[in-house]
């Protein structure tokens, strides 16, 4: 049987964009021939990125290998008219996955028109893009690769705390984080050390191994989405950390997010908070119940095996009907070490 030929085309790095390289594992283990084009791999020092070169790297790309399908994970540098001449050109299936939340939205539409499927990783942003596009605009929420986010023991004792947050400072984070400063704090990620809670950073680097080891070495992992600046509507979409977080085996307790429940169930394989009062004092309850946060954070990790790996997501693009048996095939501890592309 032959097999299906896909370009990728994403932004793959050690961090922020570590899960490009996991999406173009999971369609090779699925049996996919890929040939990857790196949105982030001709970036300047400026982070600015030259469109007519990705556009000149693509078509080199589609005429080798002539695609069955081309998958872009959101790709903003992609304008319509660059997709459309393409399509034109080299056949195939066009699909794009938009990790995109309310906040970036518009911008995401703006350039969706022209893909064959559309995917989207929150069901509000999926309400959004239906009404600008006129068209059918598919839920597909983000994922995590258990090989890479997987329980760990930590490393140091830079690595061990009781409560750790991992992820770019914002005013927001920051408020919401000054009430769980004295149940044992530490802090990752870009901006905090211009912060009030600079005195809790032990690193700004967020390179996936790093991240994992900072919440593997965590009693309690929170999440605190992005929000969309001055709003006070709680959003749907779930961010990557949500998966990944639950995917390395630690408790996890995330703001309330609309598809939270679709996706886990509250209490019982995630805890979820309001505002910084229930933060704190969910916080406080869990340091004091370890069992409890043993039960949870394993039922999580168990929920990512059998829902939300991105095997299950790439089968979804693809048209694959659920076939995994267990977590063997993506998710087994021994498949890879925790690295990223």
């Amino acid at each position: 049987m032959t097999r299906p030929s896909v370009v990728l085309v994403a932004a793959i790095d050690d961090g922020k964009y570590a899960h490009g390289a996991q999406r173009g594992r999971a369609l090779e283990r699925l049996g996919c021939d890929v040939t990857t084009v790196n949105v982030v791999e001709r970036r300047g020092p400026l982070g600015l990125f030259r469109s007519k070169d990705l556009r000149q790297r693509l078509e080199r790309a589609l005429g080798e290998v002539r695609p069955d399908l081309v998958l872009a994970i959101g790709v903003p540098e992609l304008d319509s008219a660059v997709v459309e001449g393409l399509k034109g050109s080299a056949g195939g299936r066009w699909v794009n996955w938009f990790p995109d939340d309310l906040r970036t939205v518009d911008q995401a539409a703006a350039v969706a028109w022209p893909y064959d499927d559309v995917f989207v990783s929150g069901t509000d942003v999926a309400t959004r893009m239906e009404a600008i596009l006129h068209r059918e605009v598919k839920f597909l929420p983000l994922a995590a690769d258990p090989s890479v986010y997987r329980p760990v023991r930590a490393r140091g004792q830079q690595y061990r705390a009781n409560v750790v947050f991992a992820g770019s400072a914002t005013p927001r984070r920051e408020a919401l984080l000054q009430h769980v400063v004295e149940f044992g704090l530490a802090l990752w990620g870009p901006g905090w050390r211009s912060t009030s809670l600079r005195d809790y950073c032990r690193g700004e680097s967020l390179k996936t191994e790093e991240f994992v080891q900072a919440y593997g070495g965590a009693s309690v992992a929170v999440n605190i989405h992005h929000t969309a600046d001055g709003s006070e509507v709680i959003e749907a979409s779930c961010n990557q950390r949500c998966f990944e977080l639950a995917s390395v085996g630690v408790l996890q307790v995330v703001d309330r997010r609309e598809d939270l429940d679709r996706l886990f169930t509250p209490e019982d394989e995630i805890l979820v908070f309001d505002n910084a009062l229930h933060l704190r004092r969910i916080v406080e309850d869990a340091l004091q119940d370890q069992t409890a946060v043993e039960r949870i954070a394993q039922a999580g990790r168990q929920r990512v095996l059998a829902d939300h790996t991105y095997m299950h997501r790439m089968m979804t693009v693809l048209g694959i009907e659920p076939e995994l048996e267990s977590d063997e095939s993506e998710g087994s501890d021994t498949s890879d070490e925790p690295v990223a592309g």
